[in-house]
């Protein structure tokens, strides 16, 4: 049981200083090349190849968790984040425009292969710990509160890594901010080594690709649900609305902040998830229930927020500012559900397969979120991505509608926790 918690808390530690500094990378390259005239479409493209890179990273990190073991991963992720870093810090101000977002594309391309791998990997130890836990008389209910602690923590970590982005680069400049990264993330990197067993979660791997991809219903189901939700948060988190304040007269400073304040918000309230929901005996009846409800409120709110843009109200900004925190946090409710279905569903030989699988469904939608969040606004303005945002959260109820509530006969021997005390 102590090696369990251990080994977590180890894990936990090493993606919060990962997702610091993968926080500060996003607000640094916004901000850096917002303030040299890029266009919301150039700036949502320079983070395309960064989302698109997680989806195969994710399948195939999840694959190679499962046959060399997460700590290895673990180690590859870090090690090609540091490589990310000092790739993007040899960006040179005398390139032509068209060089330079090519090298930033490059680049971010390596840092999101290295945050899903990272990612993944971490998010199977959760599995791997926790059923430690639970035969060295841990409760049934630890999954459920692991998952919802790591996540909520990461995310509001990730919050602060969005103010930490904007210092570093007033206070040392992009290149030198980058470099500090570098260095506290190789120290990071030697924790890991020195302090997880090599071999963790090694198991055995899918032979082909057809066993890889042949997930249960729940999985594939939570899967699509998944890529909607994701994309329903960044059609307009990542250019939409930060272009909008800022057009508002509000500070580089401010908008960061306000992006930080979500995001920490939003993974505290992920941490406190299994206060909220409700839990069931057989860790389903009451949760997949709540995944819908959840799903179906957050559509809600991005379709009132449309209204409002529309009729422009007085203070639009700050209609938007109340709305978009009502939104982070429905949408924090709904992803810690989601995040504990996906374990609660793997297979336990297999959950790094499952839960890489089920984070490149996340990769997608974040891709198609980014992607529609620069071209939305382009066109139609913020409530066009407001707009878009709702119509994929629609998409993402109707698809939880599928999600079985009874445990399926390949999952049996992985049973969920069962609701505490």
């Amino acid at each position: 049981m102590q090696s369990a918690v251990r080994h977590y808390a180890i894990v936990t530690a090493a993606y919060w200083g990962f997702t610091l500094t993968d926080g500060a990378l996003r607000m640094l390259v916004l901000l850096h090349f917002h303030g040299l005239g890029y266009s919301p479409f150039t700036l949502a493209f320079l983070f395309l190849l960064y989302e698109a890179a997680g989806v195969l990273a994710n399948l195939i990190g999840g694959w190679l968790a499962t046959r060399y073991g997460i700590t290895r991963m673990l180690t590859v992720g870090l090690s090609t984040q540091i490589i990310g870093f000092t790739l993007l810090s040899f960006l040179n101000p005398g390139w032509t425009a068209a060089a330079s977002v090519a090298w930033v594309v490059l680049a971010q391309g390596i840092c999101g292969v290295a945050k899903d791998l990272t990612k993944t990997a971490s998010k199977s130890a959760i599995k791997v710990t926790s059923a430690q836990a639970k035969e060295g008389g841990g409760s049934n209910s630890q999954l459920f509160k692991w998952v919802a602690w790591f996540t909520g923590s990461k995310n509001a970590m990730k919050g602060v890594g969005f103010f930490l982005g904007g210092l570093l680069l007033q206070a040392l400049g992009f290149r030198h901010a980058l470099w500090l990264m570098a260095a506290a993330l190789a120290l990071v990197l030697i924790g890991v080594i020195a302090s997880l067993p090599t071999l963790m979660g090694k198991s055995k791997a899918s032979k082909s690709a057809k066993e890889l991809f042949a997930k249960n219903p729940g999985i594939n189901a939570l899967a699509a649900a998944r890529v909607a939700l994701f994309g329903a948060r960044d059609v307009w988190f990542v250019v939409g609305v930060p272009v909008f304040l800022y057009s508002q007269g509000w500070t580089f400073t401010m908008v960061g902040g306000f992006l930080a304040a979500w995001t920490i918000g939003y993974g505290l309230v992920q941490a406190l998830a299994p206060q909220i929901v409700r839990r069931s005996a057989d860790g389903l009846s009451r949760e997949v229930p709540a995944a819908r409800t959840w799903s179906a409120v957050l559509t809600l709110i991005p379709a009132a927020l449309v209204v409002a843009v529309v009729a422009d109200v007085p203070q639009l900004q700050w209609v938007v500012v109340a709305g978009l925190a009502a939104f982070g946090f429905a949408f924090a409710v709904n992803s810690s559900v989601h995040s504990y279905l996906v374990l609660a569903y793997a297979g336990s030989e297999k959950a790094a397969e499952d839960v890489g699988f089920y984070y490149a469904a996340n990769a997608l939608g974040r891709f198609f979120g980014t992607l529609m969040s620069g071209l939305l606004y382009q066109w139609g303005g913020l409530g066009w991505t407001l707009a878009g945002s709702a119509l994929m959260l629609a998409t993402c109820w109707f698809v939880t509608l599928r999600l079985p509530i009874t445990r399926l006969p390949e999952t049996a021997t992985s049973p969920a926790p069962r609701a505490g005390t």
